[in-house]
């Protein structure tokens, strides 16, 4: 009972012991605080690089020219394989670099891009796209039709041609302009048709403006904007024109087109935003000259853990001549390993600020022995034993680093709960 007595008092009464759970404290909620961001943004960082890569990733040795077969006929390869009952859903895609060109503010601007073509209808399916547009009815219904508003500004840049001026005027029949061959004499008319002169007839109406076909394209956040300050400054609208050039899969040759811009997309991956822009699949493969055929196919699967299965059984269906497979982890394998170095680095170091409390209380209690040497003779007088005089110094330690371990885990809780109005606070100074 004695131990107790004199555990309550030291804790009440010696300065010393407030600094050791002083100390403790911040050292324990240091630990939760720093390993709770670390975690965060590994975990968020790496769900990020796996929307940006599918489950399974099959690409062509050959990317400039694609596969040796068409996309369909792969994936009719795939779902008759034992591998098709795993797989979620599939994409094929044409993904290679290009020029990008734009005017901002009457002067041409050129970015070297990714570009990538995609059906909508399939890429939904898969992670890191229809969830990232910017357009909220784009995201529930993906597509390249520009809206309403992107057409009109299309249409104000892009004004129609005026009709042909040698439409509507009349001309006699004797009435022959300079460089024109003379056309034969009339024929003399009939009583059932009656042949009515030139003159008399109305004038040719012009022949109706033909509207082009409007390719749609998605630029990636980065690429549409700049910082200036806290703000975002667009270079480019809905409804602004882009011209992009790439190479042909026939003979390396330069093909281009314009494309309007109808939406964009913003992953919050500032690398992949700045370099991506997606068009529609099939139009890039007439562009390419490459009808049918892609060089990336995206695999997304039930349930992730059958990873490494389904992968062996693609490898053995496609030959490492022309296809190349390779999981998400084996694509991101660097920067994921670099992830776990860091975190394993960053937990040493807390670990060994914990220890530096422990050794500060190790101190601290060495001079308290040494203080208390005449009290122990005290005790020790009265019949306390050099076992219970031991518990007294060692139980009253362990009490300091219990409540100190207390006070510093419900700190570190409480930070990491609302580290997010702590970011903004320390912001706004």
């Amino acid at each position: 009972m004695y131990i107790l007595l004199l555990w309550a008092r030291y804790l009440k009464t010696r300065r010393l012991a407030f600094i050791c759970m002083v100390s403790v404290m911040l050292g324990v909620a240091t630990l939760i605080v720093v390993n709770g961001v670390m975690t965060g943004f590994s975990t968020k960082l790496t769900q990020k690089l796996h929307d940006m890569q599918s489950d399974i990733v099959i690409e062509s040795t050959d990317p400039m020219v694609g596969f040796p077969t068409t996309a369909e006929d792969m994936m009719a390869r795939i779902r008759q394989s034992p591998a098709g009952p795993l797989i979620r859903a599939m994409a094929p895609s044409v993904d290679l670099f290009a020029l990008i060109q734009f005017n901002y503010r009457g002067r041409h601007v050129t970015h070297r891009v990714r570009l990538v073509g995609v059906d909508p209808r399939l890429q939904k399916e898969l992670p890191g796209f229809a969830e990232y547009l910017m357009q909220p009815e784009r995201r529930a219904n993906p597509s390249f039709e520009p809206d309403e508003t992107a057409r009109k500004r299309w249409e104000a840049a892009h004004p129609p041609l005026p009709p042909d001026p040698l439409y509507g005027v009349k001309r006699s029949v004797g009435e022959v302009p300079p460089g024109e061959t003379p056309t034969l004499p009339p024929l003399p008319p009939r009583e059932d048709f009656p042949l009515r002169r030139l003159e008399d007839l109305p004038p040719i109406d012009p022949p109706p403006p033909v509207l082009p076909k409007l390719h749609g394209i998605i630029v990636g956040y980065g690429l549409a904007t700049y910082r200036q300050g806290t703000e975002d400054v667009f270079v480019m609208q809905p409804g602004d024109s882009i011209t992009v050039l790439t190479l042909s899969a026939e003979g390396m040759q330069p093909v281009w087109d314009d494309f309007i811009v109808c939406d964009f997309i913003k992953t919050e991956m500032s690398e992949f935003d700045a370099m991506t822009v997606y068009v529609p699949l099939d139009y890039l493969q007439h562009l390419r000259t490459m009808e049918g055929r892609v060089n990336t196919l995206q695999i997304r699967l039930h349930d992730e853990s059958q990873l490494d299965q389904v992968a062996h059984i693609l490898r053995n269906i496609f030959p490492p001549m022309d296809y190349h497979v390779a999981t998400w982890k084996e694509k991101q394998g660097t920067l994921l390993a670099a992830i776990s170095v860091e975190r394993g680095i960053l937990n040493l170091l807390l670990f060994m600020i914990i220890g530096v409390a422990g050794f500060g209380i190790l101190a601290i209690f060495s001079m308290i022995v040494t203080e208390k040497t005449r009290d122990i003779g005290i005790l020790k007088s009265l019949g306390a034993s050099s076992r219970g005089v031991m518990s007294i110094f060692l139980g009253y330690g362990f009490l300091l680093g219990l409540v100190g371990a207390l006070l510093g885990t419900g700190l570190g809780l409480l930070i990491v709960e609302n580290i997010n109005e702590i970011e903004m606070f320390i912001s706004r100074q």
